[in-house]
Formats: structure tokens, C-alpha cells, sequence
């Protein structure tokens, strides 16, 4: 199995070292992930190649054009050789979620297109299948949360991790109900006054799964009620 994107974007050298650092150029170098760029200045027009314009109707800032971004996820389309799932990253869109990052690996390959200046010409939103959100925040562009998805999206891919247990009893997962996990403790056994609870120490695997069990519903409870049933924020 394998994972393709292409990040459309006006910055590409923002993925040299991320592409090629930890277990994402791990995954390159494996064939896990195939990830490519399409410059969106490639398909700029003037001798500028301008892929942006004043907006109608005025305002300040810069608008980009629908039809230079929609060159743009073409081409990266006709390298893939495939129809892809098209993802705009705009804070207008659906937040990020694991259950969302599960599916989107069932939709590969992916399209991940990055905005900038003041955003995108409206029209642009016709042709995609997906609008997705890190947050309730506004980044400079849309190249941090690429990386986010990528990063998210590969680490399920079978065998990128290693483990494959690391994702499934953590936070969010659906092994877990989508609850946070549980605290987690290693070396040394004493520190400063704080020290280890002495069921993980026991040995005991039936009593240290129960107690996990309690702390991830516990530390929910605590940090964020509203992935509890009837729970709210």
C-alpha cells in the first residue's frame, strides 16, 4: 500500500526538510509515500507569471485566481495519472479530525492545495471535494497544515511506524472510541518526588489495561468532555 499526494503550492522548498526528515522520508524512501509538488507560479500568467489579483469590489490584499489554482491541480492530476481527492486547506473549512484522516488514506491520491495572500477567488471552491481546517486559527498559508495531513495520513500507512500498535491505543483512535490516551511513563522510576504508579510496575497486564482504561476516560472527562457521549465542550 501506498500513499500519493501532490502539494500544490506557491512555496515548495517549505517541504525540503520535512520530506525527507523522520519516518515521512522514511516512507519516501520505502514506497509508502509517494509525495510530489506543483508549483502554482508554473501556471501564473504575465512575465510575472501573477497568480494572484486585486479583489472585486475592493478590500485590501491579494485574491488568487481560480484559474491559475485550477491549472494547477490539473497538472498535478495528469502526474498522477488519476482523478484525485481534492483537499483546499482554508480555515473555512471542516476541522481536521482522526476519523477524517482515516478516510482521507481511502481516498488516495490526494491533491492537497495551499492558499496565501488573502485567500481564494470563491469559484475555486467548485472544484474541489474538500475543505479542511487545522483550527479555529489563520496561518500565513496553507503549507503548515499540508504537512499536518501528510504527517497524519502517512503514519497509518501499514508499516511506517514499525509498531502498528502505536496507532491504535492512542488519542482519537477508534480502538480507543475516540477518547484521549491514557499517561504514559518510562525512566527512572523516581524523579524529583514524582514517581511512577505502582500498578505499572506490577506486572500485572489485566490490572494495568483497567487502569489505562480509567485514566484515558478520566483525563476526557477533564480536558475535553465533548468526545464523551453527551458530552460538551
Amino acid at each position: 500500500m501506498s500513499l500519493r499526494v501532490v502539494v500544490v503550492t506557491l512555496f515548495p522548498e517549505l517541504f525540503d526538510t520535512f520530506a525527507v526528515t523522520s519516518f515521512v522520508g522514511r516512507a519516501q524512501g520505502s514506497g509508502a509515500l509517494e509525495l510530489g509538488f506543483e508549483p502554482l507560479r508554473a501556471h501564473g500568467l504575465g512575465n510575472h507569471a501573477s497568480v494572484d489579483d486585486a479583489p472585486y469590489g475592493g478590500g485590501s490584499g491579494m485574491v488568487l485566481r481560480v484559474d491559475c489554482v485550477v491549472a494547477a491541480i490539473e497538472e498535478a492530476e495528469r502526474k498522477l495519472g488519476a482523478r484525485a481527492h481534492r483537499v483546499l486547506l482554508t480555515p473555512q473549512g471542516q476541522r481536521l479530525t482522526q476519523a477524517r484522516v482515516v478516510e482521507l488514506g481511502t481516498r488516495a491520491p490526494l491533491v492537497l492545495v495551499c492558499g496565501r495572500y488573502e485567500g481564494f477567488d470563491e469559484r475555486v471552491r467548485s472544484f474541489v471535494d474538500l475543505e479542511l481546517s487545522l483550527g479555529d486559527f489563520v496561518l500565513t498559508g496553507g503549507e503548515v497544515a499540508a504537512m499536518a495531513v501528510i504527517e497524519a495520513c502517512v503514519r497509518l500507512v501499514p508499516g511506517v511506524l514499525g509498531n502498528a500498535e502505536s496507532s491504535r491505543e492512542e488519542s482519537f483512535s477508534a480502538e480507543t472510541a475516540g477518547v484521549l490516551e491514557y499517561p504514559q511513563y518510562t525512566r527512572p522510576a523516581e524523579f524529583r518526588g514524582l514517581g511512577v504508579p505502582e500498578v505499572l510496575k506490577s506486572g500485572h497486564h489485566e490490572k494495568v489495561s483497567q487502569w489505562r482504561r480509567e485514566q484515558a476516560l478520566a483525563r476526557t472527562a477533564e480536558r475535553r468532555p465533548d468526545l464523551l457521549p453527551g458530552g460538551s465542550s
